[in-house]
Order: C-alpha cells, then structure tokens, then sequence
C-alpha cells in the first residue's frame, strides 16, 4: 500500500513536467517565428521530433508497428492536429502574443466537451453547462480588452480558433485507433504523417533558412527536442499514471504558466480585464472537464 503510495505522488511529476515544456512552447514559437516562417518552423521543429521519437520507443521497449489497415486514419489525424494545427497555431502566435494565444488555446477541452455533447447528444450537468459559458466569458474578455481587437491583427484570434477546431477534429480522428495502439505509437505515426504534410506548406513559403539567427535555431531545437519528443513522452507517461481526469488539470496549467514566463521573459502585460478573463476561463475548463 505504502508503494502504491509512493508512485501516485511520483507520478505527478511527468504532469508538472508537461505543463512547463508546454507552457514554455508558445513563448519558443514567439521568439522563433520572427525569423521563421509558420510551415517553415513547424516543418524544422517535426523533423526533429521524427528523428527522436523511435530512440524513446527504444528506450521504453514500446513498438511502432501498426496494421496497414489503420495508416490512412493515422495520416489524416497527423495532418489535421499536426499540419493544420501548428498551421493555425504559428500564424496565430505571429499575430498575437504568447499569453493570448495559450489563453485561447487552454479552451480545447471545453470545445471538445460542447462537441461531444453535439455529436452524441449527452444532456449535460449544470456544472458543466456554468464551465462552458465561465470560459465563452473568458474568452470574451480576453479577445475585447485585447489591442490585437482594435488592430489590423484581429485575425490572430481567428488563426488561434482554426487551431482550436483543429485539435478538436484530431481528438475524434484519433479514438478509433486510441485502444488498439500503444500511445507513443500512434503519436510516432501521427508526427511522421504531420511532417509529410507540412512539407508542401513550408514550400509555398519560399525563403530561405540560411540567415537565421542561433537564437531562433536554439528555439527550434526546444520545440522539437522538449515540445515535441520529449513532451509527448512525458504526456504518455502521464496519462499512463494519472489517467485522462487527472491528467486534465496538468493540462489546464499550460496556460498558467505561458502568462507568468511571458510576463517575466517577453515583458507581456495583459489588461487587468484580460487577466480576469483568463482566470475565468481557466477556471470554466476546470468546471467543465473535472470529474467527481
């Protein structure tokens, strides 16, 4: 019993660890994606993560073999949450700053619950309804105090809602093969595909990555090292300890913590209704997506 203990307090570490590597991406992304362009970064940072997701499935004795069967919906969710998200995601964080876009990110669980409640028609509990409309609130806050709403960058909340919609359609792509695979697996294929696909992308961009700065290189070294391998790592680790439920309030930290570093690294400030939002909608998420 004294074990069991003991693990279950070890196993929120991988849950800390995530929210950090993760939180601290969308700060990478606005540092790098000054001198990169969206596909360009993203094609750079999954190449990476590539190379080093089967040493980790080496290390772990975890295989990657799939059935042929199961390697068109293993492409069409890689496109989707890898190529389309980070298409959306990047040109997003371009036009808005780090905390706002992790703000508008951290909304994902509650998209993905209204759309479950849509597709499956579940009537919802009233906790969950006052989580729902908590983090609508939030977010409205949070988009209307902004000075992007008042500027020609007004369409980096629609990139950031692109990116949202996106991870919700991935999330329903990748439940038929969720059970039938190991974890890190279908994240290996998943990435591969991913890149594949933002390949034609970054392509179309058309400039060259000769000039780039070692800042800008070391951010995407971060991205693909830490945000992708190692982060997908440790969110397989994490939901192998904690399950779905518990993993979930880690998960609603990555925002917390993108505020806080850009606050301290990249000199952000959010407005005083912003910030309200923020822990609005935060806290919506919470309401919404724990479980008794």
């Amino acid at each position: 019993m004294q074990d069991r203990m003991n693990k279950g307090k070890g196993s929120t570490l991988p849950g800390f660890g995530i929210a950090v590597i993760w939180g601290l991406t969308f700060l990478s992304i606005k540092v790098a994606i000054q001198e990169f362009q969206p596909m360009t970064l993203a094609l750079m940072r999954f190449i990476m993560a590539t190379a080093l997701v089967p040493g980790i499935a080496l290390l772990t004795r975890t295989s990657l073999k799939v059935a042929r069967r199961d390697l068109p919906i293993l492409a069409a969710s890689g496109f989707v949450g890898i190529s389309l998200y980070f298409f959306f995601e990047n040109n997003g964080i371009l036009r808005l700053s780090a905390s706002e876009s992790s703000l508008i990110v951290g909304t994902i669980p509650v998209l993905t619950l209204l759309a479950e409640i849509f597709l499956y028609r579940e009537k919802p509990r009233v906790k969950v309804v006052l989580g729902i409309l908590f983090s609508f609130l939030g977010v409205a806050l949070i988009v209307l105090r902004s000075e992007s709403a008042r500027s020609s960058n007004f369409d980096g909340y629609l990139y950031m809602a692109g990116a949202a919609i996106s991870w919700v359609v991935y999330s329903f792509l990748t439940k038929p093969v969720s059970n039938k695979y190991p974890l890190l697996s279908i994240t290996f294929w998943q990435i591969f595909f991913g890149t594949l696909g933002c390949l034609p992308f970054a392509l179309l961009e058309n400039k060259s990555i000769l000039h780039i700065s070692g800042a800008a290189w070391l951010n995407v070294v971060f991205l693909g090292v830490f945000g992708s391998a190692i982060g997908y790592w440790l969110y397989v680790i994490m939901l192998d300890n904690l399950g779905a439920s518990r993993s979930s309030v880690f998960i609603n930290l990555i925002p917390v913590v993108s505020v806080i570093a850009s606050f301290f690294v990249l000199g952000e400030r959010l407005a005083p209704l912003q910030l309200l939002g923020g822990a609005a909608a935060l806290a919506g998420v919470y309401l919404a997506t724990a479980r008794q």
